[in-house]
């Protein structure tokens, strides 16, 4: 599994710098540390991209990423020196389901004739990959 890979079972691993993908609000798609826990169902939340707040458990998907050594309870500042020591954007960034949310939201953006080009190329492809196996069954 990769560093920011998410995590199935979540509260198991809920912990102090624990790096956090908030699923839902007007932070949504962004990362951030767990700096406390409030209850069993609420984490206090802190990060260079967002501002402090708490946030329900099942608002946020854990990652398998952790911020080491960060104060219980740390203000800003330190969480994101911390943040920066840990290189958490860049972990995240080269992660597989970075890229593969950043496709997502490539294709959701996409008019309708893009789509169709994108249709067209896809039919294309399969034109010449069927064409190449046909091919080399006939020479075997």
């Amino acid at each position: 599994m990769s560093q920011t890979e998410v995590v199935s079972s979540q509260w198991p691993q809920v912990e102090t710098g624990r790096v956090v993908l908030i699923n839902d609000g007007k932070d949504e798609g962004k990362l951030a540390a767990v700096v406390q826990i409030i209850d069993h169902k609420r984490i206090l939340v802190d990060s260079p991209h967002i501002e402090r707040q708490a946030v329900q458990l099942s608002h946020v998907s854990l990652t398998s990423q952790v911020v080491t050594k960060l104060p219980r309870a740390a203000r800003s500042g330190v969480v994101e020196k911390y943040w920066k020591e840990a290189n958490v954007d860049d972990k995240a960034a080269s992660s597989t389901w970075h890229k593969k949310r950043a496709s997502r939201e490539k294709k959701r953006a996409l008019t309708d004739f893009e789509r169709f080009k994108v249709m067209v190329l896809k039919k294309q492809r399969r034109f010449e990959v069927r064409k190449a196996v046909a091919k080399a069954r006939k020479s075997s």
